[in-house]
């Protein structure tokens, strides 16, 4: 779940100097979407695990409805996407100011998302109003919800990648961690002795909260419109939602 973060919470996909774009027809005619991912980023990805995580499961279901085969391109970071060569990334920011460097071009979203706080079960915390100067958080260091958090003056603990920050929390080393609710609900999945409470995101602060999207690389019209168009029947149909239940995560309209 480590440095996938950098596509699902920052979604700052470097691509300064994008690769070519495909065309629809260019994609259908070499038989394969190319899906961009990191290969060790559970729930999101993973190049060994079964299952391997629901953005490959997605983008299967999205080479289905194209009706090529799914090709994984593995990076670890953001800068090797001009190069792998790939058409889509998911679980992308659905902010066109956001994605002002990318230069991706965004699908309808698919769900919506942001920070949460996860809490000890027996936490008296009930919302990020409720945190104070006696309560310590966990967060990735850079983020938005550091920023917010601290100008609150609420203590922090700065972490890497969301994963880390739940350990802090499951080890009581702070009183919750500011994560998305997909790392957290995984989180839980797989630690169900150490589950721990997800409160709601809070729509009053809207640098917490986000839509989610494909991130296309320089597509066509046809491409883009293909890709909403599968979006809305995988939705539709129950399969999104399926998908990321596997991994624990209950999804949201997007707004």
């Amino acid at each position: 779940m480590k440095a996938v973060l950098l596509l699902v919470v920052g979604a700052a996909i470097g691509l300064l100097n994008p690769a070519q774009g495909r065309t629809l027809d260019a994609i259908r005619a070499s038989g394969v979407l190319g899906l961009c991912a990191h290969p060790n980023s559970l729930p999101f990805a993973s190049k060994a695990a079964d299952p391997p995580g629901f953005q490959i499961e997605l983008g299967e279901a999205l080479a289905h409805e194209l009706g090529v085969s799914l090709r994984l391109d593995w990076i670890i970071t953001q800068y090797q996407m001009r190069s792998a060569g790939c058409d889509i990334v998911l679980d992308v920011i659905a902010n066109r100011e956001a994605q002002g460097e990318t230069r991706l071009r965004l699908s309808k979203p698919y769900y919506r998302t942001g920070v949460a706080l996860a809490v000890p079960s027996s936490s008296a915390l009930a919302s990020f109003q409720s945190l104070n100067e006696h309560t310590k958080v966990g967060v990735q260091v850079g983020s938005v919800a550091a920023m917010i958090i601290s100008q609150r003056h609420v203590p922090t603990s700065t972490f890497g990648f969301e994963s880390d920050s739940l350990d802090a929390l499951s080890n009581h080393e702070i009183d919750a961690a500011a994560v998305t609710p997909t790392a957290a609900s995984y989180f839980n999945l797989t630690h169900p002795d150490k589950a721990f409470r997800i409160l709601d995101r809070d729509e009053s602060i809207a640098d917490l909260n986000w839509n989610v999207a494909v991130g296309m690389v320089r597509p066509d019209d046809a491409l883009r419109d293909i890709i909403d168009g599968a979006l809305e029947r995988l939705r539709s149909d129950g399969t999104i939602d399926r998908i990321y239940g596997r991994y624990g995560g209950v999804l949201q309209t997007p707004k």
